[in-house]
């Protein structure tokens, strides 16, 4: 490898980490299972547009609280308008959406743009959140 390559690579994986860790992730319909459903930790999705007002609104919000809960939380943003299915499959009615699921279970959905100390408060639950065996047996 030569140097050049190997500045790259450092610039994607720092210590084992994706590139994206401490920022939002990007989810469409062939990565939603992985980075969603199946993310050790609990997940945030944003269902949003770009043309959407209070989706750009709520887009610094997440980007901060990314960091703050970096190793605790994903946040996962899904793009409505290019990821159709997903809306469909989540029923998704009004932009912005946000959904949380933690273990394969969907534990919170509500459409709407939600103020910073709310979303803190959300992801704070989210974290201590315990999953009942019966609930994870139907998740799956």
């Amino acid at each position: 490898m030569d140097a050049a390559t190997a500045v790259i690579m450092r610039s994607i994986v720092v210590n084992d980490l994706p590139m994206t860790a401490g920022k939002p992730v990007v989810v469409t319909e062939a990565t939603f299972e992985t980075e969603v459903l199946n993310s050790e930790t609990p997940v945030l999705v944003d269902f949003w547009a770009e043309w959407c007002g209070p989706c750009r609104a709520v887009a610094p919000t997440l980007e901060k609280l990314a960091k703050e809960f970096d190793g605790k939380v994903k946040i996962a943003k899904v793009n409505v308008d290019e990821n159709p299915g997903l809306s469909q499959a989540f029923n998704i009615m009004s932009i912005p959406t946000i959904m949380c699921i933690k273990e394969r279970t969907l534990v919170f959905s509500q459409p709407g743009a939600l103020p910073e100390p709310a979303f803190r408060e959300l992801l704070t639950q989210l974290v201590s959140l315990v999953i009942p065996p019966e609930a994870k047996q139907q998740a799956q």
